[in-house]
């Protein structure tokens, strides 16, 4: 027979979360970030027995999962042409898709960051891709996101050699395009590895039942070709009352930061201007 103790009212669990991470974070400041509009977080802040504190973090764009074609039919009708020639050209290749198993996983991940430094090279990656500390976190997180359902790694394939890699995370709201990897030889190919990708985070978005396709993090002006929705993320910050000027002083730090940021975009358009140029050329 089990003492177990019977699971709270659904009413009661939030409440119940609050106060179990009210106690446990009894000497430090709790720092929840990209938090998604809609999510539980937010009954968790109303619900906190301390001190609090809400900003605005990440910018994201998404898409409503619809047939791909009707995704094309919300672009301009110069850019819809351009992207369904670039689809005939692609299609044209024969490139495969292969959903990594669990199992594949370690394998798979190695092809994938090799393919990202490739894609990369000269242009400034980020340098935590190539550290080996990434590589084995990514490897961790992608195997147990995989076997939960929580995630997924699609190679793409032509003549039986990997030359695109994506892994993408799962929820039951949306479907996002975290990091991919792609040979630059695709391009004289005449491969739009874009278009590809966000084609196949939509059949399987729609295939799925999510009703979101996200680009993440990031409002670069290439993802605008696409008319996206605009969601801004949320962060959080907890703390008990007794640490309430140490949340305050976290607080202003933060905004301080964002104030720097926001000035030296204002003092380098042309820094801008350059990453816009990249974007542009990521979809071409």
């Amino acid at each position: 027979m089990s003492c177990r103790s019977p699971p709270p009212p659904p009413d009661q669990v939030v409440p119940a979360l609050a106060r179990g991470l009210h106690r446990a974070a009894r000497g430090a400041v709790v720092d929840l970030r990209e938090v998604r509009p809609g999510a539980a977080v937010e009954q968790l802040y109303k619900h906190w027995p301390g001190t609090g504190a809400r900003l605005t973090d990440s910018t994201c764009m998404e898409l409503p999962t619809l047939p791909f074609d009707e995704l094309v039919k919300r672009m301009p009708a110069s850019g819809a042409q351009r992207v369904r020639a670039k689809l005939r050209k692609t299609d044209a290749v024969g490139i495969e898709e292969h959903e990594v198993t669990e199992q594949e996983v370690p394998r798979a991940v190695r092809t994938l960051l090799r393919l990202h430094e490739k894609q990369w090279r000269g242009r400034g990656v980020t340098p935590e891709h190539l550290r080996p500390r990434f590589a084995e976190h990514l490897t961790r997180a992608v195997r147990r996101m995989v076997r939960a359902g929580e995630g997924r790694l699609t190679e793409f394939r032509l003549d039986g050699k990997v030359v695109a890699s994506n892994v993408t995370l799962l929820s039951a709201g949306l479907s996002g395009g975290y990091l991919y990897g792609a040979d630059p030889e695709l391009r004289a190919r005449k491969v739009d590895v874009a278009t590809l990708l966000l084609r196949h985070e939509a059949g399987r978005a729609l295939a799925d039942g999510r009703p979101v396709v996200s680009f993440l993090r990031g409002d670069e002006p290439y993802k605008n070709h696409w008319r996206p929705e605009t969601v801004v993320n949320r962060r959080f910050l907890l703390a008990t009352n007794a640490l309430a000027p140490l949340l305050r002083l976290h607080e202003s730090q933060l905004a301080g930061r964002e104030r720097a940021v926001d000035a030296l975009r204002e003092a380098l358009p042309a820094a801008r201007d350059w990453r816009a140029r990249l974007g542009e050329l990521r979809v071409r």
